[in-house]
């Protein structure tokens, strides 16, 4: 049964708020966002994750990020920043400084937590501290998270943040499409919310901790993030549009983990490091890039195929050429003005669980209309 909290809880959130649908329709949407992983490090130990985080993990250096995100100007800035790990919060102060720096020019700042400090279901001092200038929070929640703090715990946490006026939503994970676990999970959190708080269902990907048992038992990604080779099923890319900072400040064009994690990063992949460049500079390598024009409006087969461009100098020259035409620009412009305006479930039923793609829906408008 769903665990609630009882009838004295009033569920109206409110603020300078975001709405995670807003967030996902800007994924398309080259340098509309930036999302950066702050540490490595995590006190919990997930069988699944996906960056294998711990707690001897690395941290993002501190310094050049603030200098980068300070670089932020009101006419040229990501519209989104989203802060992820490893587990984020571990670094309180530096996102406080992050969303800080970022609400001046007009970034909303967004947050994933994997809610080690909620066991209690307290929200410490330190951390609403943190998160003062931040616009959206979610929190991670799946079958492993749930060993080591306890859904009602995280339930009530998110209730006291929901209720300080930042939008809250929850990223669930679980295996096939019919997991027992993802139905009973959001029939949960839905009850719980009363459907004013947003989900986003993913599967689990043999990546991280989860690649040596994972790929048996999970739903095989869609032809748009394929791992293997598929030379017959190329289409166009939308996860080649935010910059990703890297636990070492490298900034990637892609955030699927292979990329984030490789060294040297494939050469049409890589966008420069904080340490070295300014937004202005990551923004216009990432919207002027040739090859990225051409993996986010045309493809280039799997993520395989991609990461292995430079390895194969036919095919990236030929991605190159097909990035530089005349009308490539307005293409890829045209790409992402389609794809945002398909909507946020759209775009899950390609990236995430197409089951529950309908769920990212909830508590903004046209809420009445997700599906039970």
């Amino acid at each position: 049964m769903p665990h609630t909290l009882g009838p004295h809880v009033l569920v109206s959130y409110g603020g300078d708020e975001m709405r995670l649908a807003e967030i996902i329709e800007l994924r398309p949407v080259p340098a509309a966002g930036l999302l950066a992983t702050l540490t490595r490090r995590c006190p919990l130990s997930c069988a699944h994750c996906s960056t294998s985080s711990g707690p001897r993990g690395e941290d993002t250096p501190a310094e050049p990020l603030r200098r980068f995100v300070g670089g932020f100007t009101s006419e040229d800035r990501p519209e989104v920043l989203m802060l992820t790990g490893g587990e984020p919060l571990l670094r309180p102060a530096l996102v406080a400084d992050l969303a800080a720096l970022a609400e001046v020019a007009g970034t909303r700042t967004s947050v994933l937590s994997g809610m080690f400090f909620a066991a209690d279901g307290r929200v410490p001092t330190r951390i609403m501290r943190a998160l003062r200038h931040v616009a959206h929070f979610s929190a991670s929640i799946d079958v492993f998270h749930e060993r080591e703090v306890p859904r009602a715990s995280v339930f009530r946490a998110m209730h006291h943040i929901g209720e300080s006026g930042i939008d809250v939503s929850f990223h669930v994970t679980g295996t096939l499409a019919d997991d027992a676990y993802l139905a009973d999970i959001t029939s949960s959190i839905r009850t719980e919310f009363k459907d004013q708080a947003a989900v986003l269902v993913n599967h689990i990907r043999p990546v991280g901790r989860a690649a040596g048992w994972a790929s048996a038992r999970t739903v095989p990604l869609r032809n748009t993030v394929a791992e293997g080779p598929s030379p017959r099923l190329t289409a166009p890319c939308a996860m080649a549009a935010w910059p990703t900072v890297a636990f070492d400040g490298t900034v990637t064009a892609c955030c699927n983990q292979r990329v984030v994690d490789a060294r040297p990063v494939p050469g049409h992949l890589r966008l420069g490091h904080v340490a070295d460049d300014d937004w202005a500079a990551i923004r216009r390598r990432c919207q002027e890039s040739p090859v990225l024009r051409a993996i986010r409006t045309a493809g280039v087969g799997s993520c395989t195929d991609c990461r292995s461009l430079t390895r194969r100098p036919e095919a990236l020259d030929a991605a190159r050429r097909s990035g530089s035409r005349p009308a490539a620009g307005a293409m890829d412009v045209l790409g992402a003005r389609l794809q945002r305006d398909a909507g946020a479930a759209t775009l899950l039923r390609r990236y995430g669980s197409e089951r529950y793609a309908p769920l990212v829906l909830l508590g903004g408008p046209g809420n009445g209309e997700v599906p039970g």
